[in-house]
């Protein structure tokens, strides 16, 4: 599969299919553990998504709570925790208040709170979730 992104990398001729085939390499690459190579593919993407979207366009959201989650299964909680706060602004000004990827993001950031031992922070995003 990697051959596969890297040759579809090559004859990517938008900024759009670039970020996205990057997008999907760190989807690839966190799915096997390893998780320095997926930060590297979700920054590449972010950083051409910062500059050819809306602050507050879904996708970057997206990518944000990616790498969120990364850093959550490498145990580096505040890392998560930035990264999953910033997706959560975008959700909140994209996205109607019951989207699922709006509940989605609250509950990201009250599984890192409870990870942190935060357990009264972690509640308030759990019952935010279950709203």
């Amino acid at each position: 599969a990697e051959e596969l992104y890297q040759e579809l990398l090559k004859n990517a001729s938008a900024d759009s299919d670039r970020a996205h085939i990057y997008h999907q390499i760190g989807v690839m690459n966190y799915h096997q553990g390893k998780y320095q190579e997926a930060v590297k593919f979700y920054e590449k993407s972010l950083e051409i998504k910062r500059k050819t979207l809306p602050e507050d366009d879904a996708s970057l959201a997206i990518t944000y709570n990616n790498i969120g989650e990364v850093y959550r299964s490498m145990g580096e909680y505040s890392k998560a925790l930035e990264f999953y706060e910033k997706s959560h602004k975008i959700f909140e000004i994209s996205l109607p208040e019951n989207h699922p990827n709006l509940a989605s993001s609250y509950g990201c950031i009250g599984e890192v709170y409870s990870s942190m031992g935060e357990y009264s922070k972690a509640l308030e995003y759990y019952e935010k979730y279950l709203e």
